[in-house]
């Protein structure tokens, strides 16, 4: 069983000074204290919380500048999960975000001290993860090797330097373990307290015993705070009041959700051993303590702390501003690891407040990952119910939550599980993974867990042959959809503005653009149909229905000659991928199908079966031939068994998200969240050609691109073939593995699937070129990634991979050639 051997238990209850504090809280917690300062009648910034992330936000706001803060505490600070809070500063993270917070926290509280002249008890005990299988410990080397580039001391260690390192541990069943030798320990509640002292030098008011009641909002912005001590006018608030989060969000006049649930969360202090431990020696969690560390049986326990943890639906903390009230911010939701993002996450909230972005992309952790559905009470207490066990789980590619399920379907989803669909969930909808043939063992199938080639590699590859060879239906119901109209152009001009390709086609063709910020990042990749000429039709990712509402509704002018609608629920999608696709299609419609009269990109009305206005597109967001067909739902069911009646004699047959993986990877196509983020560029990644730089009209992001186009990129994106690596015996790669060239790092892979096609597995990453003494980026030339030699790192084992800039579609057509030459001769002999 993995242990990650840190607390600060033995520290808490030798340091008299920490014990005094603590008791002198609780006698003074419940006691009604004077107000000497009166609160101010308005400030930029109003906080809620006096926790580690409360102080924490005040304390990188006023070191960016910002003085006119005011930070509220219902009660003492750092008397909340702050106090009770382990004090654990642990760099082994698995999401890279969460491991540059706390790489950030850890030299944070380091040279806070010296800074404040407030004691924090910062301790480098370093922290030693153990391994009982090897699956752990492949998960332990995988964490290893992000750290290791990153600069952070690691090493992974065998159970005999385990005992080297804790002489108390037993090691017999142990085949292995990660060292990080920077991990430490802190007092939170005086790191806490210090972050407040710094704040408070710089101009930072804060109040104790003050309690918000709601957060007043006019026309979707915060204008004040009310209070149990009066009102206070404000442009900003922050929500980051921990385990209250959640009612506090709902208490205000426009309610803002912020899903995470309280957990109990226990620690046992006792008297010191008789022999103590070296002050660098890492101290162990209770779970399965005494049969890891027999010789403190002897331990007399203290005290039971049992202290409430918030929790959220994906076990990532909640970061960012509502998507429905400017100017809210929130920073809540810390899963038990407070203390390691406190300063991390303090800091990229205040730069996102002060510059409009953070320096990091925070994705993983935005509330606007989020909507209202993840937000039901009985999901967050059921889901949250599971989150807690998994803290300590293994850690394996692509599993799935077990609760909180079939909260969002497509009409189409008990006939697809009758077929033997596999579900996984993506911002609550359920999608099909692979379809398990007659026959298969399903159970084996969904518990299947490994970092070796998965049981559903065979399944996954029929349905990718079907794609390229006959026609396969996917349901890509999920996929976010908006309607865009106006009574005259102003949809048009605006939407031209607000994305980099030129909208202003023929009505029936398809565009894919981003949605770009001022810096040229993708805050959104998608497609928009022209529908008429006042009316678009937009196709985005799952995941971006609240986002990208939230980013055009703030930019949209306020007309009310203009409209937009999210109509994802009113429409069934379904993609019909392969050749035979067309063939499906003009029997069903009785309309030509054929190039000349549907291009590629283009949209089109049309009657298929019984059913009227039927949306079909020319595309299929993988690079094979076929169409979305995009159904009113009410027609969702019929249009499908027409499709597959039909398809029979062409070979149809169902496939799910992973074919659809790995036709879009193997032909170059960055999909959004995953390659493609706020910090990536269209001309970082081959997509200038979607991009109207020469047409002489204005856009968002376009004066970061002309700079890029003049100066160049500092990253390209890559697509990377593995040379030496054997699917069925080798370790598989799935994301963020490092990549080196010519033996240096220079990125991360950020998705990757097995090539059916070309049998090897593709990796998709962002190459960078760092000055060799100073550490510099420099810019990345064609020349650069050609003449490199390149390696991707798994788990600590670095395989040969061939980079290019351009998918091999001509590769494909060269080994058909050759097939057919083979079979060609084959046949003459």
């Amino acid at each position: 069983m993995f242990l990650r051997l840190l607390s600060d238990v033995r520290w808490q209850a030798a340091n008299p000074k920490w014990r005094r504090m603590t008791c002198s809280r609780r006698s003074t917690s419940s006691t009604a204290e004077p107000h000497p300062v009166s609160l101010p009648a308005q400030a930029q910034v109003v906080i809620c919380g006096g926790g580690i992330m409360g102080t924490s936000v005040a304390y990188h706001l006023s070191k960016m500048g910002w003085k006119d803060i005011v930070l509220l505490e219902q009660g003492r600070l750092a008397a909340g999960t702050t106090r009770f809070c382990a004090g654990i500063v642990s760099m082994a993270r698995h999401v890279s975000i969460e491991l540059k917070m706390a790489d950030y926290s850890n030299k944070l509280y380091q040279q806070l001290e010296q800074e404040t002249g407030v004691k924090t008890g910062y301790m480098k005990t370093g922290s030693i993860s153990l391994a009982q299988t090897q699956d752990r410990l492949i998960s332990l080397k995988r964490i290893a090797s992000s750290l290791n580039v990153m600069g952070i001391p690691c090493e992974i260690i065998t159970p005999k330097q385990v005992a080297q390192l804790h002489p108390l541990i037993n090691i017999h069943d142990l085949v292995g373990a990660m060292y990080v030798p920077e991990d430490a320990l802190v007092s939170s509640a005086n790191v806490s307290l210090a972050l407040a002292t710094a704040a408070s030098r710089n101009g930072v008011q804060i109040h104790e015993r003050t309690s918000v009641s709601h957060v007043s909002v006019q026309k979707g912005r915060v204008t004040a705070v009310e209070t149990d001590r009066g009102q206070i006018q404000c442009q900003y608030f922050v929500n980051c009041a921990g385990q209250w989060a959640y009612e506090l969000g709902h208490s205000g006049e426009e309610p803002v959700n912020i899903p995470l649930h309280a957990c109990e969360h226990f620690y046992l202090l006792t008297h010191p051993l008789k022999e103590p431990l070296a002050s660098n020696v890492p101290k162990p969690l209770l779970s399965a303590l005494l049969r890891r560390m027999p010789d403190l049986e002897a331990l007399q326990i203290m005290q039971l702390v049992n202290c409430p943890e918030s929790f959220t639906p994906d076990m990532r903390c909640i970061m960012g501003e509502s998507p429905t009230v400017r100017g809210y911010f929130v920073l809540a939701g810390m899963n038990s690891a407070g203390i390691s993002y406190g300063g991390g996450a303090g800091k990229y909230l205040a730069e996102w407040m002060v510059s409009g972005y953070p320096s990091e992309n925070v994705w993983p952790l935005d509330l606007k990952r989020f909507g209202a559905l993840q937000s039901s009470r009985t999901f967050l207490r059921h889901r949250v119910m599971e989150v807690m066990p998994l803290m300590c789980d293994l850690k394996v590619p692509r599993w799935d939550f077990q609760t909180g399920r079939q909260l969002r379907t497509s009409p189409l989803y008990d006939r697809l599980d009758a077929q033997g669909a596999r579900w996984m969930e993506k911002h609550g909808f359920e999608r099909v993974k692979y379809f398990v043939p007659p026959g298969k063992d399903l159970l084996d199938l969904d518990q299947s867990k490994t970092f070796y080639k998965p049981d559903w590699f065979d399944i996954v590859g029929s349905e990718v042959k079907c794609c390229k060879e006959a026609v396969c239906v996917i349901d890509m119901s999920s996929f976010t959809k908006f309607e865009i109209s106006s009574t005259g152009d102003e949809a048009l001009e605006s939407l031209q503005y607000l994305f980099s390709n030129d909208l202003d086609v023929p009505v029936g063709h398809v565009v894919h653009t981003g949605m770009l910020n001022e810096k040229g990042g993708y805050e959104n990749d998608c497609s928009i149909a022209r529908l008429s000429k006042r009316s678009f039709f937009m196709i985005s990712p799952t995941d971006q229905q609240v986002h990208c509402w939230a980013w055009l509704k703030n930019r949209l002018p306020d007309d009310s000659n203009l409209t937009m609608e999210d109509v994802t629920w009113k429409y069934t999608a379904l993609n019909l991928i392969g050749p035979r696709a067309v063939d499906v299609l003009s029997e069903l419609s009785y309309a030509p199908i054929t190039p000349e009269h549907f291009p590629s990109l283009f949209c089109k009305e049309m009657s298929v079966g019984y059913a009227n206005g039927i949306r079909v597109m020319s595309i299929t967001h993988t690079g094979e031939p076929g169409f979305m067909l995009y159904i009113p739902i009410e027609y969702a069911l019929h249009v499908y068994n027409e499709v597959m009646n039909m398809g029979q004699k062409y070979g149809i047959r169902n496939a799910g998200y992973y074919a659809l993986r790995s036709l879009r990877i193997e032909k170059f196509f960055a999909f959004w969240g995953q390659d493609l983020d706020a910090f990536t560029t269209p001309m970082e990644c081959g997509r200038e050609f979607q991009v109207k730089l020469e047409k002489g009209m204005q856009f968002l992001g376009q004066e970061a691109l002309l700079e890029q186009k003049q100066n160049g990129v500092y990253k390209r994106f890559t697509m990377f073939i593995l040379e030496d690596h054997d699917t069925d015996m080798d370790l598989w790669p799935w994301w963020g593995e490092p990549i080196f060239r010519n033996g240096r790092y220079v990125g991360k892979t950020t998705s990757s699937a097995y090539s059916y096609t070309l049998e090897r597995h593709v990796c998709l990453g962002f190459v960078q070129h760092f000055d060799e003494k100073t550490g510099d980026e420099l810019v990345v030339t064609t020349d650069f990634i050609n003449q490199g030699e390149y390696e991707i790192d798994i788990a600590g084992q670095r395989f040969q991979a061939k980079a290019k800039l351009y998918p091999f579609s001509s590769l494909f057509t060269h080994r058909r050639r050759k097939d057919e030459e083979e079979l060609s001769g084959y046949q003459r002999e």
